[in-house]
């Protein structure tokens, strides 16, 4: 079957895609166009506006206007309200929305669709934090006849930028936390993948949440993006990417001191200990690095092996990538879907023919792949090299492919201060069965997340973020709430 015949969007059929700013959709102002295509087939999907700063304009005093006005007399349990309304409307047209996904960006739709549970659980996670945001009596110490308390208000108008590996989730988990604490909200989506998070627009109006308060604005980095991040009508930005682009962020906020959460890139160690059960280790270890094709920001790339069981978890890693089923994100039996673009896949191409040439040794893969299933798509086969050094590209820099790097160690503090020589800090995983190394390592990595004899462990009430290159802020949990609220004293003289 074909993706056409097996995944059905009605998104797609309407003869024009549109912003959504307000109530209204509405073209770009240029009137210019771009078009976003299936990476597993070439296939055109959709041509969507190419929205400029005039566009981010109009949605940001959409923005400001629903947060000054209709948003800002919605009591918290009316927020909750309407919260839920949307998880249940996401629910009812999940379906739908795991298409769009597969379709834009090539996840497989198994995963698609199994996401329905987490991210609708975001949102009414979230929904909850709603009517429990509240703030703090004092008790003055240095004068009599005070009362003192603080409140915890909403920051404003918020401007998110998101990726292209996770639409969806990305949408989600900027949407959910500015519903709940009251803000607004400007959401550009990557060019690469930018219709989920329109048909996630709409849904917000159905659900009754008032028109400007989920606005989105379809563009380039360079026009959209870049106007988003400097505007002085944004209180707050939320960024999600690469490093680069996040520190251009940071540089465009200074103007009107723009509060920022940063979720950006990783070179996430996966260090196994050699008491651990290596057949287990080492399929969450290749899973760790080929999920979502390798397009996920806290991949395990770099595979730190104790020396005693270095060559049996290569093996098993290989039999893992050699037994993966790579192919189009509509086929239900795929594992591994395309790389997003033409232009990623000849990137993680270049790294890994990059890693042949300083000497590491591809075990399995390290090739695009080009049967029937693959021609017209942009398939990289999971790749595993050994032999890998610590100073190699392959094992320095950001892949964002399904390319692992199995390096081998001797003890736990070698294997600490090698994890931790890396600009990045957002993930890092640990096998053993010793509870004394699991406490010494979550304590010693560098990562705003570790995860023991697990991987990538997600839930709405943990938070997710980096530390070094890999930014600041949180994602989920009750850590993430405070990055949207602002705190104000109140002195009341009473004596």
């Amino acid at each position: 079957m074909t993706a056409t015949t097996m995944l059905h969007a009605p998104f797609l059929d309407r003869p024009a895609h549109r912003m959504l700013i307000g109530d209204q959709s509405v073209a770009a102002a240029s009137g210019r166009t771009f078009d976003t295509f299936d990476p597993a087939s070439g296939r055109r999907l959709a041509s969507v506006p190419e929205g400029d700063a005039q566009d981010v304009d109009r949605a940001v005093a959409a923005a400001r206007a629903a947060f000054e006005g209709p948003w800002a007399r919605f009591k918290p349990d009316e927020r909750q309200a309407a919260m839920l309304r949307l998880a249940d409307l996401l629910e009812r047209h999940w379906d739908e929305l795991a298409a769009l996904d597969t379709l834009d960006m090539g996840a497989p739709i198994r995963h698609t669709r199994a996401s329905r549970r987490h991210l609708v659980g975001m949102v009414r996670w979230c929904a909850g934090q709603a009517t429990a945001l509240y703030g703090q009596t004092a008790t003055p110490s240095l004068q009599d006849g005070l009362f003192a308390a603080t409140l915890r208000e909403p920051v404003g108008v918020v401007g998110a930028i998101i990726p292209w590996n996770g639409p969806l989730w990305a949408t989600v988990f900027k949407a959910a936390p500015v519903l709940a604490t009251g803000c607004t909200l400007v959401l550009k989506p990557a060019e690469d993948a930018p219709l989920t998070p329109l048909r996630f627009a709409e849904l917000v109006l159905e659900a009754g949440i008032p028109p400007g308060v989920v606005n989105v604005v379809t563009g380039f980095g360079h026009g959209a993006g870049a106007a988003l991040a400097a505007h002085p009508g944004v209180d707050k930005v939320s960024f999600t990417g690469s490093v680069g682009t996040g520190q251009a962020i940071v540089r465009a906020s200074a103007g009107n001191l723009k509060r920022l959460s940063l979720e950006l890139g990783g070179k996430s160690p996966h260090i196994l200990f050699d008491d651990c059960d290596v057949e287990q280790a080492a399929q969450a270890a290749a899973i760790g690095v080929f999920a979502n094709a390798g397009q996920i920001c806290s991949a395990g790339t770099r595979v730190f092996v104790h020396r005693r069981i270095h060559d049996r978890v290569v093996e098993a890693m290989v039999r893992v990538a050699e037994g993966l089923r790579v192919g189009p994100g509509h086929d239900e039996a795929s594992d591994i879907g395309p790389l997003v673009s033409a232009r990623q896949a000849e990137r993680v191409m270049g790294y890994v023919d990059g890693a042949r040439a300083e000497g590491a040794v591809c075990r399995s893969g390290g090739h695009r792949l080009t049967g029937p299933a693959h021609a017209a798509g942009h398939f990289v086969a999971p790749t595993v090299f050994a032999g890998v050094q610590d100073g190699m590209t392959v094992a320095r820099e950001e892949i964002f492919g399904p390319v692992a790097s199995v390096l081998p160690f001797d003890d736990l503090d070698e294997v600490v201060r090698r994890a931790n020589d890396s600009p990045y800090g957002l993930g890092a995983g640990v096998w053993t069965r010793d509870v004394g190394i699991a406490h010494t390592m979550a304590r010693r990595l560098q990562a705003g997340s570790v995860w023991v004899n697990c991987y990538n462990a997600m839930d709405p009430s943990m938070p997710f973020g980096g530390v070094k290159l890999s930014g600041y802020g949180r994602e989920s949990g009750l850590q993430q709430l405070d990055d949207y609220l602002t705190v104000k004293g109140v002195w009341i003289r009473h004596a």
